[in-house]
């Protein structure tokens, strides 16, 4: 067992090659003492303090350090106006440097951190041990999602048009946001529609979590990144994931993993199925009652480390469908 001895869960900067300041902090066992160490990657309008709530017991027993950093424009690390799917794999190779992380580490990314995540598979294979994406958002315009997948999904129409709209009208888009975000918070039953009940019981208990609102929308910089992000999100990438070989062709143990909730209202469960079906080499869990936000579900949390990194898997979390 490894000391129960934790890390400060103060913020820490450094500057990367190109300037720029980056912000992270440190939990679970001090590195020096680990056997695992994990850089977890937040999702949009998020940070650093949106801990992965995986028990501390745990973390402790198994030896698991982790660091969590705020992505360019986020909390405390400054903007990136080049903002790219190879720009934010550049910043976790970065950051892994500087803390010495060793030649590999684990990654865990959350919702839209999945296309940094993508992106490090993608250009870091070597440097990594294992990924676990965390409710992942696909992107609609990966060139190999057969129609037949996208018949009758809405939410297509919406993020072409959200897209569009982003990358061309700014102004309108900004505008839109802080009226639909100052209706919101004027009513309590329009407020968490895209969030299951369930979601909202783990919110209670979530270090660092708010509602987007439209005063902070009304900052200039915040609108600019969030707007940043989603572009690099769901514009056009330059690869298709669904083309990607196993980037761990030697192991076959599937280190790589994604754990979708079967009630996400944010991503569409049929096509997060098509890509586990599509990329054999990754591991595919279920939370059957699980909304989006399954990182803040401490059981869901364990289950994930302890597939990740020890290989065990929970009956609970296997699929119950059909290729």
């Amino acid at each position: 067992m490894v000391s129960a001895e934790t890390k400060p869960n103060s913020s820490s900067n450094f500057k990367l090659i190109d300037g720029r300041k980056l912000s992270y902090k440190e939990r679970g066992v001090p590195k020096e003492k680990s056997n695992y160490r994990i850089i977890f990657v937040h999702g949009f309008d998020s940070s650093k303090e949106r801990d992965f709530l995986a028990p501390q017991e745990l973390m402790n027993t198994m030896g698991v350090y982790i660091v969590q950093f705020d992505r360019a424009g986020y909390g405390g690390s400054d903007p990136n106006l080049k903002r790219s799917l190879r720009s934010e794999a550049s910043d976790i190779e970065e950051l892994a440097n500087h803390l010495e992380l060793g030649s590999k580490f684990h990654i865990i990314g959350f919702s839209m951190g999945s296309y940094p995540t993508w992106s490090c598979i993608k250009h870091l294979s070597h440097r990594l041990a294992g990924v676990a994406f965390v409710a992942p958002i696909v992107n609609y315009q990966w060139p190999s999602l057969p129609e037949s997948v996208l018949k009758g999904d809405e939410r297509k129409k919406w993020y072409k048009r959200m897209t569009l709209v982003a990358r061309y009208a700014p102004k309108l888009l900004h505008w839109w946001m802080i009226q639909k975000t100052s209706q919101s918070s004027s009513t309590d039953s329009s407020k968490p529609t895209y969030f299951t009940n369930k979601d909202l019981e783990l919110l209670k208990n979530a270090p660092g979590f708010q509602f987007l609102t439209a005063d902070k929308l009304k900052s200039r910089s915040v609108f600019n990144n969030l707007r940043s992000d989603f572009l690099v999100a769901f514009s056009k990438w330059d690869f298709d994931p669904l083309e990607l070989s196993n980037p761990f062709p030697e192991n076959d143990k599937r280190p790589v993993h994604i754990w979708h909730g079967c009630e996400d209202r944010f991503i569409n469960l049929k096509l997060q199925r098509h890509v586990s079906e599509r990329l054999p080499w990754i591991q595919y869990h279920e939370v059957h009652d699980g909304g989006h936000l399954l990182i803040y579900d401490t059981a869901v949390c364990e289950a994930i480390l302890k597939s990740l990194l020890l290989g065990e898997d929970t009956p609970l979390y296997t699929p119950k469908f059909t290729s």
